[in-house]
């Protein structure tokens, strides 16, 4: 795993390529990439809203109590981890469009695989300040689009201009998971599962 992470910052192409000739199952695949990868941010998070707390503006830090923390933090793993699958799925489905004809197994490694970015950038929950969030996070997004639409064509092993197209979809309909999640979020906050502060840390 850990020579693919680096390999997709190094030279993506020609990691995509050693990617799409591996067969693993999606049991193995999880247990040895997407569990792992999914956890820094979840485990990260945990850490900087009880150890170091929000720090909003100029104001003070602001901790979470270690059992809303521990909740919130299993829920966004679990969340993670769904949205991968649901991508996973979703490029498997619409292959089928593009003639190319992956198993479910290499369209989740696909989805995983693009979204390191993601999780990586999860690792400035440590010190989850709103800045350092904003831009971390904007590099993690722009990094994992630049994935998906070098990494898509040479997966699939479809034409650019098809692999393109592909891409759009996919990114639509990420962007369409990400809505899901903020709004399922929502509700789970308005069922009295919400943050709990501590004060200032």
């Amino acid at each position: 795993m850990i020579h693919h992470v680096l390999g997709l910052f190094t030279h993506p192409d020609q990691e995509w390529r050693q990617i799409r000739g591996e067969e693993e199952s999606i049991s193995h695949l999880y247990l040895t990439h997407t569990l792992l990868l999914a956890a820094i941010p979840a485990v990260c998070a945990f850490i900087g809203t009880t150890g170091f707390g929000w720090t909003l503006a100029d104001g003070p830090p602001v901790v979470l109590s270690v059992g809303s923390a521990l909740v919130m933090s299993a829920l966004s793993y679990i969340a993670l981890l769904m949205a991968v699958a649901i991508m996973g799925a979703f490029i498997h489905w619409m292959a089928r469009t593009y003639d190319a004809t992956p198993s479910l197994a290499r369209c989740i490694a696909f989805a995983t695989y693009t979204a390191t970015p993601l999780f990586l950038g999860g690792l400035a929950a440590l010190y989850p300040h709103v800045w350092i969030g904003l831009l971390v996070g904007t590099a993690a997004v722009a990094y994992t689009v630049f994935l998906l639409y070098v990494g898509l064509p040479t997966f699939m092993n479809i034409p650019p201009d098809e692999g393109f197209l592909f891409s759009s979809s996919v990114l639509a309909v990420g962007l369409v998971v990400l809505v899901a999640i903020m709004a399922a979020t929502v509700i789970i906050w308005g069922l009295g599962m919400g943050p709990v502060y501590l004060g200032q840390a």
